[in-house]
Protein backbone atom coordinates (compact mmCIF):
# COMPACT_ATOMS: atom_id res chain seq x y z
CA UNK A 1 0.00 0.00 0.00
CA UNK A 2 1.16 3.94 -0.39
CA UNK A 3 1.80 6.33 2.03
CA UNK A 4 -1.14 7.24 4.04
CA UNK A 5 -3.02 10.28 2.78
CA UNK A 6 -2.19 11.72 6.28
CA UNK A 7 1.21 10.77 6.17
CA UNK A 8 1.53 12.51 2.45
CA UNK A 9 0.38 15.47 4.26
CA UNK A 10 2.80 15.58 7.04
CA UNK A 11 5.59 14.66 4.32
CA UNK A 12 4.79 18.02 2.54
CA UNK A 13 4.44 19.81 5.85
CA UNK A 14 7.80 19.16 6.98
CA UNK A 15 9.32 19.19 3.15
CA UNK A 16 7.29 23.04 3.58
CA UNK A 17 8.93 24.20 6.62
CA UNK A 18 12.49 22.66 5.87
CA UNK A 19 12.79 20.75 9.14
CA UNK A 20 16.24 18.64 8.78
CA UNK A 21 16.79 15.26 10.34
CA UNK A 22 17.62 14.61 13.51
CA UNK A 23 20.83 12.38 12.54
CA UNK A 24 22.53 15.76 10.87
CA UNK A 25 21.63 17.81 14.19
CA UNK A 26 23.41 18.16 17.59
CA UNK A 27 22.66 15.93 20.03
CA UNK A 28 21.09 18.70 21.86
CA UNK A 29 19.56 19.99 19.04
CA UNK A 30 17.92 16.34 18.12
CA UNK A 31 16.58 15.92 21.81
CA UNK A 32 14.83 19.16 21.54
CA UNK A 33 13.20 18.97 18.32
CA UNK A 34 12.49 15.00 19.07
CA UNK A 35 10.07 16.66 22.31
CA UNK A 36 8.67 19.73 20.47
CA UNK A 37 7.54 17.30 17.35
CA UNK A 38 6.26 14.73 19.63
CA UNK A 39 4.26 17.62 21.46
CA UNK A 40 3.13 18.78 18.34
CA UNK A 41 1.88 15.96 17.17
CA UNK A 42 0.11 14.50 19.99
CA UNK A 43 -2.91 16.12 20.11
CA UNK A 44 -4.93 17.04 23.37
CA UNK A 45 -3.19 16.51 26.61
CA UNK A 46 -5.90 14.22 28.19
CA UNK A 47 -6.75 15.45 31.93
CA UNK A 48 -5.55 11.95 34.39
CA UNK A 49 -6.39 11.43 38.23
CA UNK A 50 -2.93 11.78 39.47
CA UNK A 51 0.48 12.18 37.42
CA UNK A 52 3.28 12.43 39.77
CA UNK A 53 6.98 12.32 39.71
CA UNK A 54 9.29 10.26 41.30
CA UNK A 55 12.15 7.94 41.61
CA UNK A 56 13.32 4.63 42.12
CA UNK A 57 16.98 3.14 42.80
CA UNK A 58 18.57 1.90 39.74
CA UNK A 59 22.16 0.22 38.93
CA UNK A 60 23.82 3.36 38.67
CA UNK A 61 21.79 6.14 41.22
CA UNK A 62 18.48 6.70 41.54
CA UNK A 63 16.00 6.98 38.41
CA UNK A 64 13.59 9.27 37.28
CA UNK A 65 9.70 7.68 37.16
CA UNK A 66 6.38 9.31 36.36
CA UNK A 67 3.05 7.88 37.40
CA UNK A 68 0.31 8.47 35.62
CA UNK A 69 -2.22 7.01 38.01
CA UNK A 70 -6.19 6.57 37.39
CA UNK A 71 -8.63 6.84 40.09
CA UNK A 72 -9.21 3.78 42.32
CA UNK A 73 -7.99 2.55 45.56
CA UNK A 74 -5.55 0.04 46.36
CA UNK A 75 -2.65 -2.28 44.11
CA UNK A 76 -3.47 -1.62 40.39
CA UNK A 77 -2.36 -3.37 37.09
CA UNK A 78 0.53 -1.76 36.10
CA UNK A 79 2.05 -1.00 32.17
CA UNK A 80 6.14 -0.32 33.10
CA UNK A 81 6.54 1.77 29.79
CA UNK A 82 10.02 2.97 28.32
CA UNK A 83 9.90 6.21 25.80
CA UNK A 84 11.53 5.96 22.39
CA UNK A 85 14.10 8.05 20.93
CA UNK A 86 16.88 5.14 19.88
CA UNK A 87 18.58 5.09 23.33
CA UNK A 88 19.71 8.81 22.47
CA UNK A 89 16.91 10.71 22.82
CA UNK A 90 13.43 11.22 24.47
CA UNK A 91 12.39 11.38 28.31
CA UNK A 92 9.53 10.76 30.89
CA UNK A 93 8.45 14.02 28.58
CA UNK A 94 8.24 12.28 25.37
CA UNK A 95 6.20 9.71 26.31
CA UNK A 96 3.41 11.80 28.65
CA UNK A 97 1.11 11.80 25.81
CA UNK A 98 1.05 8.32 25.18
CA UNK A 99 0.95 7.21 29.06
CA UNK A 100 -1.93 9.94 29.70
CA UNK A 101 -3.90 7.54 26.78
CA UNK A 102 -3.23 4.63 27.77
CA UNK A 103 -3.82 5.21 31.65
CA UNK A 104 -7.09 6.16 31.08
CA UNK A 105 -8.11 3.93 28.41
CA UNK A 106 -7.28 0.96 29.64
CA UNK A 107 -7.68 1.52 32.36
CA UNK A 108 -4.36 1.01 34.48
CA UNK A 109 -1.47 2.67 36.13
CA UNK A 110 1.24 3.74 33.87
CA UNK A 111 5.20 4.41 35.37
CA UNK A 112 7.62 5.30 33.07
CA UNK A 113 10.89 4.91 33.63
CA UNK A 114 13.80 7.78 33.22
CA UNK A 115 16.51 5.83 32.03
CA UNK A 116 19.98 6.54 31.20
CA UNK A 117 20.68 7.90 27.40
CA UNK A 118 23.59 7.39 24.90
CA UNK A 119 25.93 8.18 23.90
CA UNK A 120 26.74 9.50 27.52
CA UNK A 121 25.77 6.10 29.06
CA UNK A 122 26.10 3.49 25.88
CA UNK A 123 24.54 -0.12 26.13
CA UNK A 124 23.66 -1.97 28.52
CA UNK A 125 22.99 1.02 30.98
CA UNK A 126 19.46 1.27 29.40
CA UNK A 127 18.73 -2.11 29.71
CA UNK A 128 20.07 -2.18 33.52
CA UNK A 129 18.08 0.75 34.62
CA UNK A 130 14.49 -0.67 32.79
CA UNK A 131 15.22 -3.90 34.23
CA UNK A 132 15.87 -2.34 37.69
CA UNK A 133 13.06 -0.42 37.86
CA UNK A 134 10.98 -3.07 36.88
CA UNK A 135 12.07 -5.42 39.44
CA UNK A 136 12.12 -2.53 41.79
CA UNK A 137 8.42 -1.64 41.20
CA UNK A 138 7.48 -5.58 41.60
CA UNK A 139 9.46 -5.79 45.11
CA UNK A 140 8.03 -2.32 46.52
CA UNK A 141 4.46 -2.54 45.28
CA UNK A 142 3.14 -0.69 47.80
CA UNK A 143 4.65 2.09 47.66
CA UNK A 144 3.68 2.89 44.28
CA UNK A 145 0.11 0.83 44.62
CA UNK A 146 1.31 -1.49 41.74
CA UNK A 147 -0.62 -4.99 41.42
CA UNK A 148 2.56 -7.39 41.39
CA UNK A 149 0.56 -9.70 39.96
CA UNK A 150 -0.26 -7.59 36.89
CA UNK A 151 2.75 -6.10 35.37
CA UNK A 152 3.44 -5.59 32.04
CA UNK A 153 6.38 -4.05 30.19
CA UNK A 154 6.14 -1.81 27.22
CA UNK A 155 7.75 0.58 24.58
CA UNK A 156 7.87 2.39 21.56
CA UNK A 157 10.70 2.13 19.28
CA UNK A 158 13.79 1.69 21.46
CA UNK A 159 11.07 1.68 24.09
CA UNK A 160 9.70 -2.00 22.55
CA UNK A 161 13.36 -3.24 22.48
CA UNK A 162 14.36 -2.15 26.08
CA UNK A 163 11.00 -4.19 27.09
CA UNK A 164 11.52 -7.25 24.95
CA UNK A 165 15.29 -7.10 26.62
CA UNK A 166 13.66 -6.83 29.88
CA UNK A 167 11.36 -9.70 29.31
CA UNK A 168 15.05 -11.65 28.64
CA UNK A 169 16.80 -10.66 31.63
CA UNK A 170 13.21 -11.24 33.71
CA UNK A 171 12.95 -14.70 32.51
CA UNK A 172 16.79 -15.71 32.87
CA UNK A 173 17.06 -14.19 36.51
CA UNK A 174 13.97 -15.29 37.65
CA UNK A 175 11.31 -12.09 37.91
CA UNK A 176 9.39 -10.30 38.26
CA UNK A 177 6.78 -12.35 36.20
CA UNK A 178 5.27 -10.09 33.91
CA UNK A 179 1.88 -10.07 32.61
CA UNK A 180 2.61 -9.06 29.12
CA UNK A 181 4.71 -6.98 26.68
CA UNK A 182 3.72 -4.30 24.35
CA UNK A 183 6.10 -3.89 21.60
CA UNK A 184 5.44 -0.95 19.49
CA UNK A 185 7.87 -1.08 16.19
CA UNK A 186 10.81 -2.44 18.14
CA UNK A 187 14.07 -2.21 17.40
CA UNK A 188 14.63 -6.41 17.63
CA UNK A 189 17.87 -7.02 15.16
CA UNK A 190 21.16 -4.57 15.88
CA UNK A 191 23.01 -6.02 12.97
CA UNK A 192 24.98 -3.88 10.45
CA UNK A 193 24.07 -6.33 7.86
CA UNK A 194 20.37 -7.11 9.04
CA UNK A 195 18.18 -7.94 5.83
CA UNK A 196 16.70 -4.59 4.28
CA UNK A 197 12.77 -4.46 3.71
CA UNK A 198 11.50 -4.76 0.19
CA UNK A 199 14.87 -6.60 -0.80
CA UNK A 200 16.19 -9.55 1.11
CA UNK A 201 13.18 -9.29 3.86
CA UNK A 202 13.37 -11.60 6.39
CA UNK A 203 12.43 -15.46 5.33
CA UNK A 204 9.16 -16.20 5.82
CA UNK A 205 8.46 -19.46 8.11
CA UNK A 206 4.84 -18.92 8.13
CA UNK A 207 1.81 -17.66 5.75
CA UNK A 208 1.60 -14.23 7.12
CA UNK A 209 1.34 -13.55 10.34
CA UNK A 210 -1.73 -14.64 12.79
CA UNK A 211 -3.22 -10.91 13.45
CA UNK A 212 -6.34 -11.25 16.00
CA UNK A 213 -7.48 -8.02 15.73
CA UNK A 214 -5.21 -5.29 14.10
CA UNK A 215 -6.39 -3.23 11.28
CA UNK A 216 -4.15 -5.65 8.56
CA UNK A 217 -6.00 -8.34 10.30
CA UNK A 218 -6.24 -10.20 6.68
CA UNK A 219 -2.90 -9.10 5.96
CA UNK A 220 -0.89 -11.50 3.86
CA UNK A 221 3.50 -11.51 3.64
CA UNK A 222 4.17 -8.10 2.47
CA UNK A 223 4.71 -7.61 -0.89
CA UNK A 224 7.59 -4.95 -2.02
CA UNK A 225 5.80 -1.45 -1.72
CA UNK A 226 8.58 -0.09 -2.76
CA UNK A 227 9.68 0.40 0.97
CA UNK A 228 13.20 0.48 0.04
CA UNK A 229 12.88 4.28 -1.02
CA UNK A 230 11.17 4.99 2.23
CA UNK A 231 14.61 3.96 3.97
CA UNK A 232 16.29 6.91 1.99
CA UNK A 233 13.65 9.29 2.41
CA UNK A 234 14.92 12.21 4.91
CA UNK A 235 11.48 13.50 5.55
CA UNK A 236 11.20 9.90 7.10
CA UNK A 237 12.78 8.18 9.97
CA UNK A 238 15.06 6.06 7.42
CA UNK A 239 17.79 3.69 7.58
CA UNK A 240 20.33 6.60 8.27
CA UNK A 241 18.20 6.95 11.22
CA UNK A 242 18.59 3.54 12.40
CA UNK A 243 22.15 3.35 12.07
CA UNK A 244 22.95 7.01 13.63
CA UNK A 245 21.08 5.81 16.45
CA UNK A 246 22.74 2.35 16.75
CA UNK A 247 25.96 4.05 16.52
CA UNK A 248 25.36 6.69 19.78
CA UNK A 249 24.04 3.13 21.69
CA UNK A 250 26.89 0.54 20.73
CA UNK A 251 30.23 1.62 21.12
CA UNK A 252 31.21 -1.78 20.50
CA UNK A 253 29.27 -2.76 17.03
CA UNK A 254 29.87 -6.33 18.48
CA UNK A 255 27.52 -5.84 20.95
CA UNK A 256 24.64 -5.98 18.17
CA UNK A 257 25.11 -9.66 18.49
CA UNK A 258 23.70 -9.85 22.22
CA UNK A 259 20.24 -10.76 22.47
CA UNK A 260 19.86 -7.86 24.76
CA UNK A 261 20.34 -4.97 22.25
CA UNK A 262 19.25 -7.44 19.56
CA UNK A 263 16.11 -9.75 21.01
CA UNK A 264 15.78 -11.27 17.36
CA UNK A 265 19.01 -12.93 18.21
CA UNK A 266 17.83 -14.45 21.29
CA UNK A 267 18.29 -18.61 20.44
CA UNK A 268 15.42 -19.36 23.14
CA UNK A 269 12.07 -16.69 22.88
CA UNK A 270 9.97 -19.20 25.34
CA UNK A 271 8.00 -18.67 27.96
CA UNK A 272 8.14 -15.01 27.53
CA UNK A 273 4.84 -13.05 28.73
CA UNK A 274 2.11 -12.60 25.86
CA UNK A 275 3.09 -9.87 23.54
CA UNK A 276 1.24 -7.44 21.39
CA UNK A 277 3.60 -6.34 18.36
CA UNK A 278 2.44 -3.07 16.50
CA UNK A 279 4.33 -2.26 13.24
CA UNK A 280 4.12 0.47 10.43
CA UNK A 281 4.27 -0.72 6.63
CA UNK A 282 6.55 2.02 5.65
CA UNK A 283 9.15 1.54 8.58
CA UNK A 284 12.76 0.24 8.33
CA UNK A 285 11.68 -1.80 11.55
CA UNK A 286 8.64 -3.36 9.94
CA UNK A 287 10.37 -6.65 9.14
CA UNK A 288 12.53 -7.06 12.42
CA UNK A 289 9.63 -6.50 14.48
CA UNK A 290 7.22 -8.54 12.22
CA UNK A 291 9.86 -11.78 12.12
CA UNK A 292 10.25 -11.37 15.87
CA UNK A 293 6.59 -11.87 16.45
CA UNK A 294 6.56 -15.13 14.02
CA UNK A 295 9.87 -15.78 16.47
CA UNK A 296 7.73 -15.68 19.44
CA UNK A 297 5.10 -17.55 18.07
CA UNK A 298 6.86 -20.50 16.89
CA UNK A 299 8.28 -20.71 20.18
CA UNK A 300 4.61 -21.30 21.62
CA UNK A 301 4.14 -17.60 22.85
CA UNK A 302 0.80 -15.89 22.59
CA UNK A 303 1.14 -12.99 20.23
CA UNK A 304 -1.03 -10.55 18.57
CA UNK A 305 0.48 -8.90 15.56
CA UNK A 306 -0.28 -5.65 14.01
CA UNK A 307 0.87 -4.10 11.16
CA UNK A 308 -0.78 -0.79 10.22
CA UNK A 309 -0.72 -0.19 6.63
CA UNK A 310 0.36 3.20 5.17
CA UNK A 311 1.64 4.18 8.25
CA UNK A 312 5.29 5.59 9.20
CA UNK A 313 7.85 4.80 12.29
CA UNK A 314 6.44 6.96 14.72
CA UNK A 315 2.58 7.24 14.37
CA UNK A 316 1.87 5.58 17.27
CA UNK A 317 2.74 8.97 19.41
CA UNK A 318 1.36 10.90 17.53
CA UNK A 319 -2.50 10.54 17.15
CA UNK A 320 -3.16 14.40 16.54
CA UNK A 321 -1.71 13.69 13.01
CA UNK A 322 -2.31 10.30 11.80
CA UNK A 323 -5.79 8.60 13.09
CA UNK A 324 -3.94 5.20 12.59
CA UNK A 325 -2.34 6.55 16.11
CA UNK A 326 -5.43 6.47 17.91
CA UNK A 327 -6.50 3.37 16.53
CA UNK A 328 -3.26 1.77 17.65
CA UNK A 329 -3.14 3.33 20.92
CA UNK A 330 -6.94 2.03 21.27
CA UNK A 331 -5.49 -1.33 20.25
CA UNK A 332 -2.95 -1.03 23.01
CA UNK A 333 -5.44 -0.22 25.57
CA UNK A 334 -7.37 -3.52 24.42
CA UNK A 335 -4.67 -5.98 24.69
CA UNK A 336 -3.58 -4.31 28.00
CA UNK A 337 -7.49 -5.10 29.72
CA UNK A 338 -7.10 -8.82 28.28
CA UNK A 339 -3.69 -9.78 29.92
CA UNK A 340 -4.74 -7.30 33.11
CA UNK A 341 -7.70 -9.33 32.94
CA UNK A 342 -10.34 -5.80 33.04
CA UNK A 343 -13.19 -5.59 31.65
CA UNK A 344 -13.90 -2.97 28.54
CA UNK A 345 -14.55 0.32 29.82
CA UNK A 346 -18.47 2.19 29.37
CA UNK A 347 -18.27 4.16 26.50
CA UNK A 348 -19.20 7.41 28.14
CA UNK A 349 -17.45 7.03 31.51
CA UNK A 350 -16.10 10.35 32.80
CA UNK A 351 -12.37 10.90 33.70
CA UNK A 352 -11.83 11.72 37.10
CA UNK A 353 -11.13 15.23 38.49
CA UNK A 354 -6.83 15.38 38.32
CA UNK A 355 -5.11 15.78 41.50
CA UNK A 356 -1.84 16.05 42.28
CA UNK A 357 1.11 17.67 40.10
CA UNK A 358 -0.33 17.66 36.34
CA UNK A 359 1.36 18.74 33.65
Amino acid sequence: MSLDPQVVAYRAARAGAGIPPLYTQTLAEARAADLASIRAGGGDVEPVHEVRDTTVPGPAGDLRVRVHRPAGDGPLPTLVYFFGGGWTLGSVETADGICRRLANATPCQVVTVGYRLAPEHPFPAAVLDCHAATRWLAEHAVDLGVDPDRLVVGGDSAGGNLAAAVTLLARAEGGPRLAGQLLVYPNTDQRADRPRPGRDAYPATDAGLARDAGPAADAAPRADTGRADDEQDPLLFNRHSVDWYRGHYLADPADAADPLASPLLADDLSGLPPALVVTAEHDPLCDEGERYAQRLREAGVPVRASRYPGMIHGFFAMPGVFDAGRRAQDEAAAFLREVFGLPAPAADAPVAAPVGDER
